[in-house]
């Protein structure tokens, strides 16, 4: 059997953990930055929060073609130096509106990275192994995701200042460009495409159904990850709860990992997929059921566990309809899928919490969760069926 570690392959991994550790360092407090600094109502704040998703989702299927038809080195090193720099720029946002322009624009080099980084690691990793590997490369973002946010919270707990956040950010990000730097892509050769530009060139049109069911869980999943601190804090009283609840939701997406590699490796993606989701849309229900410490603690290991299925299953059936000459294609197709849930759950999580409540905003939540596990189960299912290419 091939080698799955290989030396490339561990080093994109620890690339994307720098690239998520310095994203989910500031992401579950934001809200709570621009509410104490800038005085933000809650439908402003889901405004502000919500252009660095746009921006990212615009960047997606550019950096899609630009990954498969450049030199893969070079704009994977020009996107991530583009996502460090960005960092400085929050330091020196004298005002809201700075900071939402610098906060906007942050988002195309994220999501330009993402996009590189996620296609690089499919390059590195051995054909018979992809889809294991896949579902492992997706550690680095879970493992970031456990310890970002609870070190970012008990910083800004013991400092009161968000500039150190900010700081730690840059450098976190500058050690995994450096990283990126030392992986060697010899063997990866510029793709020529001759035909003329379409449409196709920038959205996997084989997959659009995937992708649009990916749009549902993204959404449940934008309404979480923006908002938790302030619903646990306003609407359940919990004020230092925040920071476990990350660390559970980790360790569901963590343990999700290692219990579905066999069942990849043997290209079971659907069954990964359908059942990933009933077990996060259990997670979402009981979150907003059971308003107490049990459903608070428990409701996230579960949405670990089903988005540590549906992540690694969705990327593979994405892949696994596009040709080789569109892995990039694939990989911004999906992304910009999640980004537009996490967009919408932004936007719309702010203005349903200001016009109604945070607990109105978590309710649709699992009614939106609920539509996308049934679209799958009903209909998306036959659809990559019907379409795998290997």
């Amino acid at each position: 059997m091939e080698k799955l570690w290989n030396k490339n392959f561990n080093k994109v991994m620890l690339a994307n953990f720098s690239l998520f550790f310095a994203f989910y360092l500031l992401t579950p407090l934001l809200p709570l930055y621009l509410s104490e600094s800038y005085h933000a109502g809650k439908d402003l704040i889901g405004i502000v929060l919500s252009g660095y998703t746009v921006t990212a989702l615009f960047s997606r299927p550019v950096s899609g073609f630009l990954i498969d038809s450049l030199d893969r080195k070079s704009t994977l090193l020009f996107f991530y130096f583009l996502f460090f720099i960005f960092f400085a720029g929050y330091l020196f946002a004298s005002s809201l509106l700075l900071f939402a322009i610098v906060r906007t624009l942050h988002g195309a080099p994220f999501g330009s990275l993402t996009v590189a980084n996620s296609t690089v690691a499919v390059d590195v990793l051995p054909p018979s192994r992809r889809n294991e590997g896949i579902g492992y490369y997706g550690l680095s973002n879970n493992v970031a995701m456990a310890l970002a946010p609870s070190t970012g919270i008990a910083i800004y707990h013991y400092t009161n200042n968000f500039n150190y956040l900010f700081w730690m950010a840059f450098a976190v990000a500058g050690i995994g460009m450096l990283i990126d730097q030392s992986v060697d892509l010899s063997h990866c050769k510029v793709i020529v495409k001759k035909s003329r530009l379409s449409f196709s060139r920038f959205f996997l049109i084989r997959g659009w159904l995937l992708a649009f069911n990916m749009v549902f869980f993204g959404f449940s999943f934008g309404v979480l990850q923006n908002y938790l601190a302030i619903y646990s804090r306003d609407v359940m009283g919990i004020t230092g709860g925040t920071g476990v609840f990350f660390i559970l939701l980790s360790a569901g997406l963590i343990l999700a990992r290692f219990l579905g590699a066999k069942s990849l490796r043997q290209g079971r993606l659907t069954r990964n997929a359908a059942g990933g989701a009933v077990v996060s849309t259990l997670g979402y229900v009981l979150f907003v059921a059971c308003p107490n410490h049990f459903g608070y603690y428990l409701s996230p290991l579960l949405i670990g566990l089903g988005n540590g299925h549906i992540w690694p299953a969705f990327m593979s059936m994405v892949i696994n309809v596009a040709s080789d000459r569109q892995r990039g294609t694939a990989n911004s197709t999906l992304l910009v899928s999640w980004d537009v849930g996490i967009g919408l759950g932004v936007l719309l999580g702010g203005i349903i919490a200001e016009y109604f409540s945070y607990y109105t905003a978590f309710l649709s939540v699992s009614g939106v969760q609920i539509a996308g596990t049934l679209l799958f189960w009903m209909v998306t299912r036959q659809f990559f069926l019907a379409r795998r290419l290997r």
